[in-house]
């Protein structure tokens, strides 16, 4: 998945620079490629422990004061067992409770390179609007998520399409279109040719290539959608459209529009932000955004479930549950 366990720690440390938003740094001046536009190039990490939606003990609080974050980032690292076991050892250190000893925890946690401090600026959620900081879902849709989440706990599944595209590996749950904040596989590489930016996300091994030469959107739908870009000033805006089925949004639908911006606002730094707009999942549009760091380092081939064989044991699964239902089960 990566090259080194210290791309983690280069990302770690990257979240030390200030992250202004976009337009906040006019005495910047990026670096230009070739035919003259921004230079946004280079190997970048969006780990951060800022959740994509504000918890509901922050509800009134969108920016923390220094001991609140702290006090943040210090409970959501314990929340995530990070002081409760040693990944290098691969076994729950001293004081884990004993009755999870022989469970998974240690295995899963070493792969995982979540962020573990918030972005610069203190925010409570990557969304910024709506200012509750939350997905604005639509009560249909609320009620269509309450009823697959029911189907998925109960393992009712008919064919592979009643799982999630994620648990298909044909999308990645951070990599996007959007790019959010995930448990590991933070990190992408962005190239420029003239006329084109192609994003290479780690996650899925997934690359986006994006033409700037302003041709209109396509109309063959895909499973991240079909993407577009354009240059305003020194700010790339993508906009992405004709999704085949949900994006890795929550509650997100074929109709999906998601316009991304890139904006680079330091030599290490691209200020990075999308807003969602769908009004059969949603009720207004919403934006979110967080940094992009520079990490320079390389990324290496991720691939998710060679041979898939969780989805076929799930699959299994659901057929045993089929001929043996337990007595709460909802079919």
């Amino acid at each position: 998945m990566r090259a080194s366990s210290l791309v983690a720690v280069a990302g770690a440390l990257a979240f030390s620079v200030v992250v202004p938003l976009a337009g906040q740094s006019p005495r910047y001046s990026p670096p230009r490629t070739p035919d003259g536009k921004p230079d946004i190039q280079g190997t970048f990490t969006f780990a951060t422990i800022t959740p994509l939606q504000r918890p509901d003990a922050l509800k009134d609080k969108d920016i923390l004061t220094p001991e609140e974050a702290a006090a943040f980032q210090d409970a959501e690292n314990k929340r995530l067992n990070r002081d409760l076991y040693t990944p290098e050892k691969g076994m729950p250190s001293a004081g884990y409770p004993p009755q999870s000893q022989g469970g998974v925890l240690s295995y899963n946690d070493f792969w995982y390179e979540r962020g573990d401090k918030l972005t610069e600026d203190r925010r409570s959620s990557l969304i910024i609007d709506p200012p509750d900081g939350r997905i604005p879902l639509s009560a249909e849709t609320r009620q269509r998520l309450a009823t697959r989440a029911a189907r998925t706990n109960a393992g009712m599944f008919d064919d592979p399409e009643d799982l999630s595209l994620v648990d298909r590996c044909i999308l990645g749950f951070n990599a996007g279109p959007p790019m959010v904040s995930g448990t590991y596989n933070n990190n992408l590489d962005i190239v420029q040719t003239a006329g084109y930016v192609v994003i290479h996300n780690e996650m899925v091994h997934n690359a986006r290539v994006i033409p700037t030469d302003g041709r209109p959107h396509g109309t063959i739908r895909r499973w991240t959608g079909d993407s577009v870009g354009r240059w305003e000033g020194d700010t790339l805006v993508v906009e992405t459209i004709n999704f085949r089925r949900e994006s890795s949004l929550q509650g997100s639908t074929a109709n999906t529009k998601v316009v991304e911006r890139f904006t680079r606002v330091s030599p290490d730094t691209i200020d990075y932000r999308f807003t969602v707009t769908d009004p059969t999942a949603y009720t207004q549009p919403w934006t979110a955004a967080m940094p992009l760091r520079a990490i320079g380092e390389r990324l290496f081939e991720y691939a998710c479930h060679e041979g898939n064989y969780g989805m076929e044991g799930v699959l299994r699964g659901a057929r045993y549950r089929d001929k043996n239902p337990p007595p709460s089960s909802p079919r």
